[in-house]
C-alpha cells in the first residue's frame, strides 16, 4: 500500500493551513495528500435543514472538501490529491486515517499576542493515541515563515530552507526521532540544530553554586554525550550540516527560542499505555503549546 500524508480539515483557517502545508510536505516525500473531512453524525432533520444562505448542513460539509481539494490541485500541479469524508468523533476519524498515513497533519490556532498554538482536545487526543508522526500547524503558516528572508530582508518561499530543529535527550535517544529529523533536513536541503536541555542532579547543587570548574566540567560531559548520540547519525547523513546545542535550563524553553528561527521542530513522545489514557510528556506538551514554528511529534517505544 503507497502511504498518503493526510490533512484533518473541518473549515477552519487553522485546518486550511494545515492543509497546505500538508500539500508542500506531499510534495516533498514524493505522495499523495489525502485531504479527511470528519464530522459529528446529526440526525437527517439537521443535516438537511437550510443554513444561512440556504444550503444544507450537508451540502456545506461535502463542499468544504471538495473545494479544498480543487484550491490544493490549482496550487500544486502534478500533486495527487483524494478527499475524503468520514462522520464521527474526528478525534477518533483522524486517529484512524493516520494508521496507514507517512503522517497526519493538523491545524491549531494561533494565540492571540504571542507566537505559539492553541491546542484543542481533537488535536492532543489524536498526538497521544496515534503511532505514526503527527504534525502541528499554526493558523496563517505560510510558505514563506519556513525560509531564510531573501538578501533585500523579505521573506520568501525560494531561498533556503530554515534548519530543522530536532529536540533530543541524550539520556534516551530514540532512532525513529533522530531519522525522521535528518530526513526532513535532506528532503529541505537544509541544516539540522540538535537541541539539549539538561539541569545538575539535585543532590550536586548544593554547596556547588559557585563553583565555575565543576559547571564546566558537567556541562563538558553533557556536550560530549551529544555529540557521541549524533556522530553516528552525521555519518549516515554526510550531506546534512548539523550543529549541536547542549545547554543548562529547560529544553523546552530551548527548543521553543530555537522554534523562532525553525521551518520545522521534531520532538518525540514515548508510547506509554495505561489504565489512565495516553501521554504526551511534560517537553513536547510544552513545545506544542508555545513553539512559532510547525512542530512533528515522532511516537516511540
Amino acid at each position: 500500500m503507497v502511504r498518503t500524508v493526510v490533512a484533518g480539515l473541518d473549515g477552519s483557517p487553522e485546518s486550511r493551513a494545515a492543509v497546505e502545508w500538508a500539500a508542500r510536505e506531499a510534495e516533498l516525500h514524493g505522495l499523495p495528500l489525502k485531504i479527511v473531512h470528519a464530522w459529528e453524525p446529526v440526525p437527517d432533520p439537521i443535516a438537511q435543514a437550510p443554513l444561512v444562505g440556504g444550503e444544507t448542513l450537508q451540502h456545506w460539509s461535502e463542499k468544504i472538501p471538495r473545494e479544498t481539494g480543487e484550491g490544493v490541485e490549482l496550487s500544486h500541479p502534478g500533486l495527487e490529491v483524494v478527499t475524503e469524508q468520514a462522520s464521527g468523533r474526528p478525534a477518533d476519524v483522524l486517529t484512524d486515517s493516520a494508521k496507514d498515513a507517512e503522517l497526519l497533519v493538523l491545524g491549531s490556532r494561533g494565540l492571540s499576542g504571542v507566537g505559539g498554538f492553541m491546542i484543542g482536545s481533537v488535536g492532543l487526543s489524536v498526538i497521544a493515541h496515534t503511532e505514526r508522526p503527527v504534525v502541528l500547524v499554526r493558523a496563517g503558516e505560510q510558505a514563506s515563515d519556513e525560509h531564510e528572508p531573501d538578501p533585500a530582508g523579505v521573506p520568501s518561499a525560494v531561498t533556503r530552507y530554515r534548519p530543522v530543529v530536532l529536540g533530543l535527550d541524550v539520556t534516551g535517544p530514540d532512532a525513529s526521532v533522530i531519522e525522521f529529523a535528518f530526513e526532513e533536513a535532506v528532503r529541505r536541503g537544509a541544516s539540522l540544530r540538535a537541541v539539549y536541555g539538561w539541569n545538575l542532579p539535585p543532590y550536586y547543587t548544593y554547596g556547588l553554586a559557585g563553583d565555575s570548574a565543576f559547571h564546566e566540567e558537567i556541562a563538558g560531559q553533557q556536550a560530549r554525550a551529544l555529540a557521541g548520540v549524533l556522530t553516528p547519525w552525521q555519518a549516515k547523513y554526510p550531506a546534512v550540516e548539523v550543529s549541536a546545542e547542549s545547554r543548562p535550563g529547560s529544553a523546552a524553553d530551548h527548543l521553543v527560542d530555537a522554534s523562532r528561527e525553525a521551518s520545522l521542530v521534531v520532538v518525540g513522545r514515548r508510547i506509554r499505555r495505561s489504565p489512565v489514557g495516553a501521554h504526551i510528556g511534560p517537553v513536547t506538551h510544552a513545545v506544542l503549546h508555545h513553539a512559532t514554528a510547525p512542530v512533528a511529534v515522532v511516537s516511540h517505544g
